[in-house]
């Protein structure tokens, strides 16, 4: 791609040069403080020199008298640039400086005559010259397409995208700090698998070429974490990059995060009380509690009352509220399927109740506004989940739904080396031919040697804080979602 840039900004990239002025020079700046630092202690401060660094994002006067304002990490601050105080040389350089620069001011904290709290420059240095004029100041990067493309600039120019991963980072740290206040570790467990497992979706895959082999990127850490519980360790966590090679929309995006952990001696009530603390955490890091202790977020115009403790419902018992039948009623189960035109595809438990699953997935979940566990789902459908001790037909599982969306799914883990057999090779025989998931032999050898009871957890991040902050798709909470090609004009 060629690189054209405005004639009028490499004139002044090349001015500077002659005048023997490096526009990208190598030494750092020195005790450069922030913006916030410096205004939240300007009363305090003033008439103290200082040095600010920043990307300059508006200038005002000329002649004699020149307004910067800067922009760093932290907020904005105000450069006052008055020749009578400024270096010559370094006030030569103004009329080199284009918006989107990157400069160093050092001077002193004094007010304006108008009250504003500024810089007055004595020293003046620039440290990158920007080549690409930024987007304009009233109409800002609007499109949506294109501020995920260039999330670089998207940061910049609009208010509140920087504030969103600055939100997103408090998240993450809140449920490492969960965790670990559980005495959680974290760990970290292989992104390349010669077998992939963990999850019903389609892998990645490559090729290992020395040892003429392929692997895929995983789908799921799950069997990795479990096989750690067989080696003693009894609390495991992992905030996993994880890759499904499968469709695009407002919430799915090929690559993403999830959160799982594992606690042996557990169960999925156990999981169940962690996932709601970890929840409820991460919503206070997100800024959500009101004074009164009160949680509670908007997503998509709707408000949700995220205060603990969070509903609960069986699944049978939703199925029942938002189908009309009993999901155990099989003549009625029938009839419905055929209403609906959903197809058995297969013979044996695991069809059934994949098509029982159907009806759920289209007429109860949009009904789940959440926060709520739904609980005991169909055992058939959950190879690497326990039976219930009460009703073998149900598994001791729950998934977690927030405005209408899943965020996580939790078992009892099976750790029946047989019976986890079994259902490999069921799953194997059942699995989609696109798709087909092979049987993972060392994570069975693993169980032979005696896995603890256990409870287990995965969380969808990037879901829970589309949620919690209250933005419309996955795109914007992720800083560079994947994207089709761009199409040149």
């Amino acid at each position: 791609m060629a690189l054209e840039y405005p004639e009028d900004r490499l004139q002044k990239l090349a001015a500077l040069r002659e005048a023997g002025v490096d526009p990208y020079p190598a030494t750092p700046p020195s005790n450069r403080e922030y913006a916030a630092q410096i205004l939240n202690s300007f009363e305090q401060r003033e008439g103290q020199n200082t040095t600010v660094c920043g990307r300059v994002m508006a200038r005002r006067g000329y002649g004699k008298l020149a307004f910067i304002d800067l922009d760093d990490c932290s907020g904005r601050i105000q450069a006052v640039m008055e020749k009578s105080l400024v270096e010559p040389a370094d006030f030569a350089l103004l009329k080199h400086l284009n918006l989107g620069d990157f400069i160093e001011v050092s001077g002193e904290l004094k007010r304006t005559n108008k009250g504003q709290p500024s810089v007055y420059g004595t020293k003046l240095r620039i440290l990158s010259k920007a080549m690409t004029e930024p987007p304009a100041k009233w109409h800002g990067l609007n499109d949506v397409e294109l501020r995920a493309r260039m999330r670089y600039v998207d940061l910049f120019a609009n208010e509140g995208v920087r504030e969103t991963f600055l939100k997103r980072s408090a998240i993450l740290s809140s449920m490492r700090q969960t965790l670990v206040g559980h005495n959680f570790i974290e760990v970290e467990t292989p992104v390349l698998h010669p077998i992939y497992g963990g999850a019903n979706a389609r892998p990645f895959t490559t090729h290992h070429n020395a040892l003429d082999m392929n692997l895929y990127l995983r789908i799921a850490p799950e069997l990795y974490l479990k096989r750690l519980l067989v080696g003693g360790i009894e609390r495991v966590f992992e905030l996993a990059r994880v890759f499904r090679n499968e469709g695009l929309s407002n919430r799915h995006n090929p690559e993403f995060t999830m959160l799982e952990f594992y606690q042996a001696y557990s169960d999925y009530h156990g999981m169940l009380a962690l996932t709601e603390e970890i929840v409820v955490n991460a919503a206070r890091a997100a800024g959500l509690e009101g004074e009164d202790g009160s949680i509670t977020t908007t997503f998509r115009k709707e408000v949700f009352n995220l205060t603990p403790p969070f509903a609960r419902v069986r699944y049978a018992e939703a199925f029942t509220e938002h189908v009309g039948i009993d999901p155990c009623d099989g003549g009625a189960v029938e009839q419905r399927l055929l209403k609906e035109e959903i197809k058995v595809t297969g013979e044996g438990d695991y069809f059934w109740w994949k098509a029982v699953n159907n009806l759920f997935e289209r007429f109860v979940e949009p009904h789940l506004r959440g926060p709520i566990f739904v609980t005991d789902y169909p055992a058939a459908i959950c190879p690497l989940a326990k039976p219930s001790v009460s009703d073998p037909v149900w598994a001791e599982r729950f998934e977690f739904f927030l405005g209408g969306m899943e965020l996580a799914n939790a078992f009892s883990e099976l750790n029946d080396p047989q019976l986890q057999m079994e259902n490999f090779e069921r799953q194997a025989i059942d699995s989609d031919p696109e798709a087909p998931n092979a049987v993972d032999h060392d994570y069975v050898r693993a169980l032979g040697y005696g896995m603890p009871p256990a409870g287990g957890c995965g969380i969808g991040v990037d879901r829970l804080i589309m949620v919690l902050l209250g933005c419309d798709t996955i795109r914007d909470v992720l800083l560079f979602p994947h994207m089709r090609p761009e199409t040149e004009e």
